[in-house]
């Protein structure tokens, strides 16, 4: 019976001219495989040169998961590891597997014993956690909260809820181009004490996180722009 290839989950920096250096062990792995599962073809590129990929790109396969991808494409991505051949998962959010479409090959992976290996990285959520000073030991990550502002406020007011009844942080994300309308939502709808943590551009230039209440937050109006920067927003209510 053929050996199967192993799935490597990459992480990759979270922007241009951030401060994250990646290990010489990932990239040894890295520079050994021939094979790339990404998110989006153009940036895995950029991202395989930048760190100084030995070969020529051209002889590489790269093949597409994303949000478009049919769930019926999934096998397919997956074929050549039950052949022998590795394969590196790329995404555009740092880690893939979170907040990221990897999820479903990681799932098949385990299904068709598939080893799958995590390489060590950046993760804009745990980054912010950990900078945060809210509760690391009960959180939960939600991804993005609804778009639609009614739904949107009537969702805020229950994880403030939810974070008072379980002493639990409340971690979550927006599309970059509404990150101020979430924002003045947050503001809006939260009660004064609960504490709001606002984490933008994590690792790169212009870095800044900030926790505080959000009667405080109102007080000093001392607010980043944060119109398309890619931003972690973390809240917990006094208890």
């Amino acid at each position: 019976m053929e050996k199967k290839g192993i799935l490597y989950v990459i992480p990759s920096p979270l922007g241009e001219g951030g401060t994250y250096t990646l290990s010489a062990h990932l990239l040894e792995i890295v520079f050994a495989l021939d094979y790339f599962i990404v998110e989006r073809g153009k940036t895995a590129r950029a991202f395989l040169k930048a760190i100084g990929f030995p070969r020529p790109l051209q002889v590489l396969e790269f093949r597409e998961l994303n949000e478009h991808t049919p769930s019926t494409d999934i096998p397919s991505l997956l074929a050549p590891l039950l052949s022998g051949q590795s394969a590196g998962l790329l995404s555009e959010a740092g880690c893939p597997g979170i907040a990221d479409p990897g999820s479903p090959l990681i799932a098949l992976a385990h299904q068709k014993g598939v080893e799958v290996v995590p390489l060590t990285g950046p993760s804009a959520i745990f980054l912010a956690l950990m900078a945060s000073g809210l509760n690391g030991q009960h959180f939960t990550f939600l991804g993005y909260l609804p778009a639609k502002k009614p739904d949107l406020l009537r969702r805020i007011k229950q994880l403030e809820q939810q974070s008072a009844r379980e002493r639990a942080t409340q971690i979550f994300i927006e599309t970059p181009y509404r990150n101020e309308a979430l924002l003045q939502s947050l503001l809006h709808t939260l009660s004064p004490s609960t504490r709001l943590c606002i984490a933008a551009n994590l690792t790169l230039p212009g870095q800044f996180i900030r926790t505080l209440p959000v009667a405080e937050w109102k007080r000093q109006g001392d607010i980043p722009q944060l119109s398309r920067q890619p931003t972690v927003f973390l809240l917990e209510a006094a208890t």
